[in-house]
C-alpha cells in the first residue's frame, strides 16, 4: 500500500526536477496532507447521524475523525457557535498514502460513470479539491450501517505554490483527470 511513496521518492521526483528545472532539492512538489471532509448541513441537528457520518469518515481514512463546531452564529442558518456542523480527518505520511491508493485504484473506478475528476479542482496556489456524491462507493462502506448517504469532500495539500506543478505531481500520483486543458 505504501508503494505510491516509494514511487513518488523514486521516479516522480525525478520527473518533476526534469519538467520543472528545479535546482533545490527543497522546491521539489510534494504531497502534504490530504483533508476528507462533510458538511452535515441538517443532519447536524441529529447526533445519531452526525455520529454515524464521523464512523464512516473514520473507517473510510483509517483514521479518527472529528466533528467540528461552528465558529460563529449566523441566524439565517439558524446556526449557534459551537454547535457541530460536520466531520473531517486529516491525513498526512503513511495514512496519506494508503489512503491516496486506495482512492486511486479501488474507489474512483467504482464511481458511476466515472471519467475523471474535473480539473477546475486547483485553488491558484497549488492545492486541488474535489467532492464525492456518495460514501458508498468505498469498499469498506457497508449498507446496512448507513442511516443517510451523503457526500463528501478531498482536498490534496501540495508544498508547491502553483497549479502547473500540482497538477503534474498529482498527475504522476496517477490521479485520473478528466480530459481537457488545465
Amino acid at each position: 500500500m505504501v508503494r505510491l511513496k516509494e514511487k513518488y521518492n523514486n521516479i516522480i521526483k525525478q520527473e518533476l526536477v526534469k519538467e520543472f528545472d528545479i535546482k533545490n532539492p527543497m522546491q521539489i512538489p510534494a504531497l502534504e496532507k490530504i483533508i476528507i471532509s462533510v458538511g452535515a448541513g441538517e443532519d447536524s441537528k441529529d447526533s445519531k447521524v452526525l455520529q454515524n457520518i464521523q464512523d464512516t469518515i473514520s473507517l473510510i481514512a483509517g483514521q479518527h475523525a472529528v466533528i467540528t463546531k461552528a465558529k460563529k452564529s449566523i441566524a439565517g442558518f439558524k446556526l449557534r457557535e459551537g454547535f457541530p456542523v460536520g466531520v473531517k480527518v486529516t491525513l498526512r505520511g503513511k495514512n496519506m498514502f494508503v489512503f491516496l491508493d486506495k482512492l486511486i485504484s479501488v474507489t474512483l473506478p467504482r464511481v458511476k460513470d466515472f471519467r475523471g475528476v474535473s480539473r477546475n479542482g486547483f485553488d491558484g496556489r497549488g492545492n486541488y479539491s474535489f467532492g464525492l456524491d456518495e460514501q458508498l462507493v468505498f469498499p469498506e462502506v457497508e449498507y446496512d450501517n448507513i442511516i443517510k448517504t451523503h457526500g463528501m469532500n478531498i482536498t490534496f495539500v501540495t508544498t508547491t505554490e502553483n497549479d502547473k506543478e500540482a497538477f503534474k505531481l498529482l498527475e504522476l500520483f496517477g490521479i485520473p483527470f478528466a480530459k481537457g486543458r488545465v
